[in-house]
């Protein structure tokens, strides 16, 4: 596949800066893969569509405050996003303003508004150690602290670049709660499973109510997830891995699904990514790994039979998966009908229902 078939024009202003003030009042946008018919919805009539007898399967990730920044000895600031612990003591990041950086560098880790510590203790120095090209970089923190703790102190909310607003004041708080699913569990996530923010916990035990089983995965989301393809033939993009696990008592629950003919539902991509990895013999196993699944058109799905997903970037691997699960053409008219009805697009935007 060419990366110019996962494009699309999108104007600037139906990208959603922020959460709506309730979760359950996105739009929704249900699309029938047999037919192609479509229907406009809002997310809180979700009840109408998820069946007694259907597995909804929720990754209960949940977002760190990855987004941190460092002064050098010169006084100049460097603003950083954690991705993973490599080894202990060992941070993988990315940089901005960092083209002057070397190795064996020190720089200390400053509050978001530049001041010291706000916990007052001493101060997380940083050692440079590798730059290791495309923006990434390995540092040695001299701190035994885990990165959940570091970060708790110094890090901020990591939203995507796209969201860039004029007015900041009091949006951190906001965005602390609102850029995480109320079902969040497991910390690890640098970015959000955007599929899941519009569930508040009154729709999930209506939805259980109604007879629908719920099952847990977990996929923190890193680099495999965001990274933008930049490769012209899309399946030559290399993925990077992820994080996953799921436990047994959510395997039975989809087992038991797919056994009595019922539909799996995954909300969000990275719970589609997480049970295809988990389930290429029809039915998922218990486990733990890492994922570098990279789901394409011509792939053969194997549990997932319905899809919760917001609307996804131009030329992305996110874009490539659904196009996969529902056919490019039928996708992309099913975008052009969104823009059209001045749907809100990405991480605070609205939804699509997949069937």
């Amino acid at each position: 596949m060419e990366l110019r078939e996962l494009d699309y024009e999108l104007p600037e202003e139906l990208i959603a800066q922020q959460g709506l003030a309730e979760r359950v009042q996105s739009r929704l946008l249900v699309l029938r893969r047999a037919s192609g018919a479509r229907e406009d919805r809002s997310f809180g009539e979700m009840g109408h569509f998820v069946e007694g007898g259907d597995c909804l399967v929720i990754n209960d990730t949940k977002v760190i405050p990855a987004r941190f920044f460092a002064r050098r000895a010169t006084g100049g600031k460097i603003e950083g996003l954690f991705l993973k612990e490599a080894g202990r003591g060992c941070w993988e990041v990315m940089l901005k303003n960092a083209a002057r950086l070397r190795q064996d560098e020190r720089l200390e880790l400053i509050s978001p508004d530049g001041g010291a510590d706000p916990a007052k203790t001493e101060p997380v120095r940083v050692q440079v150690v590798e730059n290791q090209g495309e923006g990434q970089w390995r540092l040695r923190l001299e701190s035994e602290e885990s990165p959940v703790a570091i970060l708790g102190r110094y890090g901020r909310t990591p939203l995507p670049p796209y969201i860039s607003r004029k007015d900041q004041n009091g949006m951190e708080a906001i965005d602390h709660q609102r850029y995480q699913t109320v079902y969040a569990d497991k910390p690890g996530s640098i970015a959000a499973p955007t599929a899941g923010l519009h569930f508040t916990p009154e729709l999930l035990d209506l939805l259980q109510r109604q007879g629908a089983a719920i099952a847990r995965v977990t996929l923190h989301v890193g680099l495999g997830t965001f990274k933008p393809i930049t490769a012209a033939r899309v399946e030559d993009h290399p993925m990077h891995s992820e994080y996953y696990e799921m436990d047994a008592a959510s395997a039975g629950r989809i087992n038991q699904t797919i056994e009595r003919g019922g539909r799996v539902i995954a909300v969000g991509t990275t719970s589609v990514r997480t049970l295809e990895t988990l389930g290429r013999s029809g039915r998922v196993t218990a486990g733990s790994g890492w994922t570098d699944i990279f789901i394409t058109p011509g792939y053969s799905f194997r549990i997932v039979k319905a899809m919760i997903t917001n609307f996804h970037l131009p030329r992305s691997t996110l874009l490539a998966l659904v196009c996969a699960f529902a056919g490019r053409e039928l996708i992309l008219d099913a975008y052009r009908h969104a823009i059209e009805q001045k749907y809100r697009f990405y991480s605070y935007g609205d939804a699509m229902l997949i069937l």
